[in-house]
């Protein structure tokens, strides 16, 4: 059931961030550049996709004017993105579209259902071993 409830909440996302030219790992890399600047490996670690494809990502937001990051690193090989103004002005429209959908997500359930939710959904996470422990 989690599997089929993700399937529908990346179909509606994708839905909804088409008409703004994103993808849902395009609108995840902006929301986690919001506070502030981030490596290429941060930013894959936090949308769970590899390290080449959020470079990917982050090159074609880069070539959008959406986000900015160094051509050459300060030092070793860390290049961290930012988001542009524009790309502000665009997370801030995307986000109102998936605000939406999250809040029609969980319309169905009761007010301290949510809660629960959350916390059993917190404790699953935590108790399954990584990749690594297997």
């Amino acid at each position: 059931m989690l599997k089929q409830a993700q399937s529908a909440l990346r179909s509606r996302m994708d839905g909804a961030l088409r008409p703004l030219g994103l993808t849902v790992p395009q609108y995840a890399c902006l929301e986690l550049l919001e506070p502030g600047p981030l490596s290429s490996a941060e930013l894959a670690r936090g949308v769970f996709v590899t390290a080449q494809s959020m470079n990917a990502v982050v090159k074609s937001l880069q070539e959008r004017g959406l986000v900015a990051r160094d051509d050459v690193a300060a030092s070793g090989r860390r290049r961290p993105a930012e988001l542009t103004a524009a790309g502000r002005a665009l997370l801030a429209e995307a986000d109102g579209s998936v605000r939406r959908i999250e809040a029609q997500m969980v319309e169905a359930i009761a007010g301290t259902d949510v809660d629960r939710l959350v916390d059993e959904l917190a404790a699953i996470a935590t108790h399954l071993p990584s990749a690594a422990d297997d």
